[in-house]
């Protein structure tokens, strides 16, 4: 029985945890590391508008919400928390695997950095984009809204709803094709969301893994010292190699919560604790209770949730 750490993924625009580096001396002293890594300011990780080129933006963005994610587990180290199981999605599946041990911190810091030198998009490339969508359950139903449709890509599972009618999903692809779904479906079927211009785990976004395997080739990764659930598929990440290829993979494959918290439930999680405020709150269907943590005050709600459920906090190996 113990505690699992969850990471979402996605880059906001909007700045978070302020209230944390403000509280925290711990937090603080993490985002001054950082910069120090990236050759960033903390007021460009923090809070600063983000660029406006495409790749830059997203490389920014990439540190500003690892760097939230894993300032939230440093703040739970102080209080002795200790996860017994440990994963994420798209970015947070890489900050999840830094954590358990897997890569170090500076290395994943400055790969994350590092991808702001990808290439931008050519001028007349047709334009990308990422859309939620809501998806029918039980046998017969699609895999997702835009199943079959040219230029739209299953690109993430976010399970089913608390209420269980239906699916969250997410697709990518091409902009237009959005578009085009989305109007032709009942309306709320498919929703694009505006300013985003990547299509995030879908083939279309192959000239990014490519830029970046050389990079990812050169990183050391080890063994995980925690269970580390993987976001690509059903799977426990054990060895260095594994958790390599999901660094490989990771931009251009479908990722899966699905896939994250029922490893969590196989590995006795029964209380998950999600880092930052990727993962929505109050909407999915967890096998276990959950606590979304981006303010101090959810620390405190994080701590009493697991003594009330009699968890061991003390247990599990510390990560790093």
């Amino acid at each position: 029985m113990g505690l699992g750490y969850l990471f979402g993924g996605g880059v906001g625009t909007e700045p978070h945890g302020l209230e944390l580096y403000r509280a925290y001396p711990v937090v603080r002293s993490w985002y001054e590391q950082v910069a120090d890594w990236t050759g960033l300011t903390v007021s460009q990780i923090l809070e600063d508008d983000l660029p406006t080129a495409q790749e830059e933006r997203q490389s920014v963005g990439t540190v500003r919400e690892a760097a939230l994610a894993i300032g939230v587990h440093d703040v739970l180290a102080t209080f002795h928390l200790r996860p017994t199981a440990i994963g994420g999605l798209s970015l947070g599946a890489m900050a999840a695997s830094c954590l358990a041990g897997a890569v170090e911190r500076q290395q994943l810091f400055e790969m994350l950095a590092g991808s702001r030198d990808v290439p931008e998009p050519a001028a007349d490339a047709p334009k990308q984009g990422i859309a939620i969508a809501f998806g029918g359950l039980g046998d017969g139903a699609p895999s997702h809204p835009g199943e079959g449709v040219p230029g739209v890509h299953l690109a993430g599972d976010f399970g089913p709803t608390v209420d269980g009618t239906q699916r969250i999903l997410m697709l990518a692809g091409r902009a237009e094709a959005l578009n085009e779904l989305a109007a032709e479906l009942p309306q709320g079927t498919v929703v694009p969301l505006p300013g985003r211009t990547i299509a995030v785990h879908t083939p279309l976004r192959k000239p990014y893994r490519d830029f970046m395997a050389r990079r990812i080739d050169a990183m050391s990764f080890t063994d995980p010292e925690v269970p580390l659930l993987s976001c690509l598929e059903p799977k426990v990440l054990r060895s260095g190699d594994d958790v390599r290829d999901l660094f490989q993979r990771n931009s251009t494959d479908p990722i899966s919560l699905v896939d994250v918290y029922s490893g969590m439930k196989e590995q006795g999680v029964q209380l998950g604790l999600v880092m930052g405020p990727s993962i929505p709150e109050g909407i999915l269907a967890f096998p276990f209770p959950v606590v979304h943590i981006e303010r101090p005050e959810h620390i405190e709600q994080a701590l009493g949730t697991a003594y009330d459920l009699g968890i061991d906090l003390t247990s599990g190996p510390v990560p790093s």
